[in-house]
């Protein structure tokens, strides 16, 4: 559906939907039928194509972030309305960030005035295309914010680690209803602390504990990973105190560097990857089971500090171990 939008963005600005999606190996009839998955390799193409045609000056990214909809996203956008609060819908969103078209990584963070806020990771791409892909994920959260709590909310504070193209300034602030900060050390949202705690229209607690545990089982589905990546996944598992690296993984599977990198690109992962989805699986579940401590958690899965492995914990799942933990207290 996402990548569906970005087509129909093209169609818009006069380019064809052959146009957009040249190089992504799919069709209209494949995106139309809602039967066909496209990847996140299928949609860096479109998104490539969009820039690559987008005139001087244009802000296009920050067009198709108002088209992203709850509705869009199917059974997380679910989740995330039937949550009781704010900061509820904001913890569940990210735990389940996979099963969006975000490109850029989003996680929570407290800053240094104690206010939560939403952190967006530059993607590794040209600056053009990547300014493109921050656009979007920021303003899609925005109208995100919007729908579930009602138009007219609007974040305390906006930041962007890049600068507008000129005479595109103003479009930023008109997105988000109010003045950005451009050039920042990092990109974010800063939710008002009033706005937080406040109770949606549409929250309940049994059809949210539903919602979730569909995106659970549809999460889980996703990362159960076949073929080779599954043989490497089996590696990693062996040796999580020291993860093996691609040079290992490829002498055990009797592969070259470069062959090993190629197949696992065209399942769509790394070595990295599949170290982090093990490693954040596994401490979830270690986490849970308070079989282990934190401190003994993080050294079984290769962390030297604590403090290194609660940072990747709450990149992995959105929120530290210990409100993680309380969440799913038994």
């Amino acid at each position: 559906m996402g990548t569906l939008l970005l087509v129909r963005l093209g169609v818009e600005h006069g380019l064809t939907a052959d146009e957009v999606l040249t190089g992504a190996r799919l069709g209209m009839d494949d995106l139309e039928s809602g039967r066909s998955e496209s990847t996140t390799a299928a949609e860096q193409q479109v998104i490539r194509n969009l820039v690559a045609a987008a005139p001087p000056g244009t802000t296009w990214g920050l067009d198709a972030g108002r088209r992203y909809h709850l509705t869009t996203f199917g059974i997380w956008g679910f989740a995330l309305v039937s949550a009781a609060t704010v900061q509820e819908a904001v913890d569940v969103g990210l735990r389940f960030i996979d099963l969006t078209s975000a490109l850029t990584a989003p996680y929570a963070d407290v800053d240094e005035d104690g206010d939560l806020r939403m952190v967006f990771h530059d993607p590794a791409e040209p600056d053009d295309v990547a300014r493109f892909i921050v656009q979007r994920d920021v303003t899609a959260v925005q109208t995100i914010l919007e729908e579930v709590v009602g138009r007219g909310a609007r974040f305390k504070q906006v930041t962007f680690s890049h600068h507008p193209t000129p005479g595109t300034a103003a479009r930023y602030a008109e997105a988000f209803g109010v003045e950005p900060e451009f050039g920042a050390e990092r990109t974010s949202v800063v939710f008002d602390p009033s706005l937080l705690g406040e109770r949606l229209p549409q929250a309940d607690e049994h059809t949210s504990a539903l919602a979730q545990a569909q995106c659970r089982d549809l999460l889980d589905r996703r990362q159960q990973r076949a073929g080779l990546a599954g043989q490497v996944r089996d590696l990693i598992i062996a040796r999580l105190r020291r993860p093996p690296s691609v040079l290992e993984v490829a002498a055990a599977l009797n592969l070259s560097e470069r062959t090993l990198r190629r197949r696992l690109a065209a399942e769509e992962t790394s070595v990295r990857i599949l170290t982090d989805e093990v490693r954040a699986g596994l401490a979830a579940e270690l986490l849970v089971s308070r079989s282990l401590t934190v401190a003994e958690i993080a050294d079984r899965l290769g962390y030297v500090e604590v403090s290194s492995f609660s940072q990747a914990f709450r990149r992995w799942h959105g929120v530290s171990a210990r409100t993680y933990l309380a969440e799913h207290a038994p």
